[in-house]
């Protein structure tokens, strides 16, 4: 089973390698968005699928990070490298001030006020002119250097995503194997036996909550210096519904579920570019369909995959 998990997991690895070299440039850059995507999806991922958090307001969190970075950069001259980690500061900072009056909720109660958060976010950034351009928003962003040179081509900006995400993806792996991680997953079982486990359950919630966010403004900072613009409508109610359903399509639980959740779906709207206006409701049975059919979502099939194969190998050796 190893064995089988190591080939795929090279077999990935030497296809996102590849990957630039063999899709059209307007596909490039529709997973260069897919990569920075896949980020706060992995962070939404540590909120929802481990600690059962139901969060509706990730991509105000991504809008934190967009708009920290891009201000510092353009109103401070810092570069990205500077201006990327105080915008992920930023991010965190926020999500801590509100998560603990804010986790004290349940269920829909707390999606309800993760969305009221992002509408407020949003409505800020649409009216504070002066800062965030208002509904103009923000143009001329400056791009990432490195080593002194600016990255000026998608496939520059497809490593330097794909370098975040990798990073990002261990660190969610051992944070997995962690005992806050073991917490994370208590939390979310059973709240009040993980409680008189000893497991501190509010610290243990605001913490999950306070990561996914610090992960979303990365992605926002990564986003806005790829597109060099910005505005209130990048970061609105629909792009925290989508990045939810990328995290259950993926799979809730699973790391490498969500940044392929994110790739899927990324594409989505390309490959159901034929239906025209009724995409939506395409779209919205399609993963209905999952949610019936795949529960487990990517990973699950993926699992499913692997277990078939290496129990036909057995039994062809048996």
């Amino acid at each position: 089973m190893k064995l089988k998990q190591c080939i795929l997991g090279s077999m990935a690895l030497a296809g996102f390698a590849a990957a630039p070299f063999l899709i059209s440039d307007y596909n490039l850059r529709i997973l260069v968005l897919a990569l920075q995507t896949a980020i706060a999806v992995v962070g939404l991922s540590l909120a929802f699928g481990w600690a059962g958090l139901i969060q509706l307001g990730q991509a105000a969190f991504i809008g934190l990070g967009a708009y920290g970075s891009a201000i510092a950069s353009m109103q401070l001259g810092l570069s990205f490298w500077l201006a990327m980690p105080l915008a992920m500061a930023l991010s965190g900072l926020v999500a801590l001030l509100i998560a603990v009056p804010m986790l004290r909720l349940r269920g829909h109660y707390l999606a309800l006020a993760t969305v009221g958060f992002n509408v407020t976010l949003e409505i800020i950034a649409k009216n504070w002119k002066q800062m965030t351009g208002g509904y103009d928003g923000i143009s001329a962003i400056p791009g990432v250097s490195l080593f002194g040179h600016e990255i000026q081509t998608d496939t520059g900006y497809y490593f330097l995503s794909l370098g975040f995400l990798a990073v990002v993806v261990a660190f969610a792996a051992l944070l997995r194997q962690s005992r806050f991680g073991r917490a994370m997953i208590a939390v979310r079982d059973d709240e009040i036996a993980s409680g008189t486990s000893s497991v501190p359950v509010v610290r243990t919630k605001v913490a999950a909550f306070v990561i996914s966010s610090v992960l979303a403004g990365l992605s926002g900072a990564l986003y806005a210096h790829y597109a060099h613009f910005i505005a209130p409508a990048d970061f609105d109610m629909w792009r925290s519904i989508s990045i939810l359903v990328m995290v259950i399509v993926g799979g809730e639980m699973s790391i490498i579920g969500a940044v392929f959740g994110a790739i899927v779906l990324g594409f989505a709207p390309e490959w159901l570019r034929f239906v025209g206006d009724a995409y939506l409701a395409v779209f919205g049975v399609a993963v209905l369909l999952v949610l019936i059919f795949m529960p487990q979502g990517i990973a699950g099939l993926l699992r499913k995959w692997t277990r078939h194969t290496s129990d036909d190998k057995a039994a062809a050796h048996g």
